[in-house]
C-alpha cells in the first residue's frame, strides 16, 4: 500500500516542478519583454531552439550612461542660456530707450537753443527800441527848449518817420507834463512856405493814419 502512494507522490512533484520551471521561464520571458530585467542573454538560445531571433540589448557606451548631476548640469545650462538670451534682449531694448532717450535730449537741447536765440533776438530788439526811445525823447526835449524856428529848421531836414517820432514824443511829454505840446506850433511855421505845406500835411497825414512805430 505505501509502495503504490509513493510513485504517486512522486509524480506530483515532477508536475509541480515543470510548473514552477514553465511560470519562472514565462515571468522571465514577460520581465524581459516589459524591460524590468535583462534577461536577453540567457534567453537567447530559447529564442534561437523555437525558431526566432532574439531580441538585442542597444548598445550603450558607457560614456553615454544616464547621470542624475549630468541632467541636472544640463537643465541649470539650459536655464543659464535662457537667462542669456533675456539679458540679450533687454540690453537691446535698453540700447534702444537710450537711443530714444538721447534723441530726445538732443531735440530738447535745440528747441533751447532756438528759444534762446528767440529771446536773445527779442531782447537786442527791445534794448534797441529803448535806446531808440531815448533818443527820439532827448531830441524832442532838445528841439523843445530851442526857438521855434531853429527847431522846425532841424525837423524839416529829418526824414518823416524821424519827423513823426519826435512830434509823438513831443506830445507824450506835454501830456505827462501838463503843459501844452509845441508841435501845432512847429507845424504851422513849416506851413508858412508852400514846400513847407505840403511836407506838414504829408506828416499830419501819415500821423493820422498810421500807429506809433509804425514803418
Amino acid at each position: 500500500m505505501a509502495d503504490y502512494g509513493r510513485p504517486r507522490i512522486f509524480g506530483r512533484v515532477i508536475v509541480l516542478l515543470l510548473l514552477i520551471i514553465a511560470l519562472a521561464g514565462g515571468g522571465l520571458v514577460w520581465f524581459d519583454y516589459l524591460n524590468i530585467i535583462d534577461a536577453k542573454t540567457v534567453l537567447a538560445p530559447f529564442y534561437r531552439f523555437i525558431g526566432r531571433e532574439g531580441r538585442t540589448q542597444p548598445e550603450t557606451v558607457p560614456d553615454e550612461a544616464l547621470s542624475l548631476d549630468a541632467e541636472r548640469l544640463a537643465v541649470r545650462l539650459e536655464a543659464l542660456e535662457l537667462r542669456a538670451l533675456e539679458l540679450d534682449r533687454r540690453e537691446q531694448d535698453m540700447g534702444i530707450r537710450q537711443g530714444e532717450i538721447e534723441q530726445m535730449a538732443q531735440e530738447l537741447e535745440e528747441r533751447q537753443k532756438a528759444l534762446d536765440e528767440r529771446e536773445n533776438s527779442f531782447n537786442a530788439l527791445r534794448q534797441e527800441a529803448e535806446t531808440k526811445d531815448r533818443n527820439v525823447e532827448q531830441n524832442a526835449r532838445y528841439l523843445t527848449g530851442m526857438l521855434p524856428e531853429r527847431a522846425v529848421g532841424i525837423i524839416t531836414s529829418m526824414d518823416d518817420q524821424d519827423a513823426i517820432d519826435v512830434f509823438r514824443k513831443t506830445e507824450e511829454i506835454a501830456q505827462a507834463e501838463g503843459t501844452t505840446s509845441i508841435v501845432s506850433y512847429w507845424l504851422s511855421l513849416m506851413a508858412e512856405t508852400p514846400e513847407g505845406a505840403a511836407r506838414a500835411a504829408e506828416l499830419q497825414r501819415k500821423m493820422a493814419g498810421r500807429p506809433p512805430g509804425f514803418d
